[in-house]
């Protein structure tokens, strides 16, 4: 069913923050950092797949998810919806059932026999298609997906996610560069503002993450092991 109300951007952005905080999708640890999946150092991570066992919570962020994509793309713009593998796929179901439209999901590479298809599902030549994950740090690899989809014969110029780093300035112009637009509920902005608001983590620890969102690069190369 389609969400009939549509709160604000910034109060999308504050309730989403909080409940990300309320099911522990945030982590905080300055004393041993975490290693992300590039190999660097990050004293923050956040797990959106835990959304996926919190049954009110989803279901807000995936109204919020498709009141966002409307309101900014416009309510008849899309065709398919398609989840990326793996983290994706739930949520791009979630949102189908609620626009009323066609799910797939895509690969992220041949599966290696049968059609070795990256696409699963019905995708149709000509059709709009969304592309639904969870998150997005620099943007990159979304465009495999993206460029997977266009191969149909299909057009996708818009990704909607419910976390979006926005500490990489090259993410937008990643994505624009590619066709693409990017529609987010949250930030690491707006969690870091949530957490200090509700005292969540010691003010030394959200310290250091603020000096590791304002300059992620230089924080990595001071924290990388040697």
């Amino acid at each position: 069913m389609i969400p009939s109300s549509f709160p604000s951007k910034d109060e999308i952005a504050r309730l989403s923050a909080r409940m990300l905080l309320e099911i522990g999708a945030v982590n905080f640890n300055t004393e041993t950092p975490y290693t992300l999946a590039s190999g660097l150092p990050s004293p923050s991570y956040i797990d959106c797949r835990k959304l996926i066992s919190f049954p009110r919570i989803r279901s807000t962020l995936m109204d919020f998810m498709v009141v966002t994509v409307m309101r900014d793309a416009g309510f008849e713009a899309f065709d398919n919806i398609a989840g990326g593998e793996t983290a994706g796929i739930p949520f791009a179901a979630l949102v189908a059932e609620r626009m009323a439209l066609p799910m797939s999901y895509v690969r992220k590479k041949p599966k290696g026999y049968g059609r070795n298809a990256r696409i699963e599902g019905a995708m149709q030549e000509g059709e709009r298609v969304l592309l639904v994950e969870d998150l997005t740090t620099d943007g990159g690899s979304k465009l495999s997906f993206v460029d997977a989809i266009r191969e149909t014969g299909a057009s996708c110029g818009h990704t909607a996610v419910i976390f979006y780093y926005d500490i990489f300035p090259e993410t937008t112009k990643t994505l624009g560069d590619h066709g693409v637009a990017l529609h987010y509920l949250c930030t690491w902005w707006d969690v870091l503002a949530e957490a200090r608001q509700q005292e969540a983590f010691s003010a030394a620890t959200l310290d250091e993450v603020e000096r590791f969102l304002k300059g992620p690069r230089a924080w990595q190369e001071a924290h990388a092991a040697g």
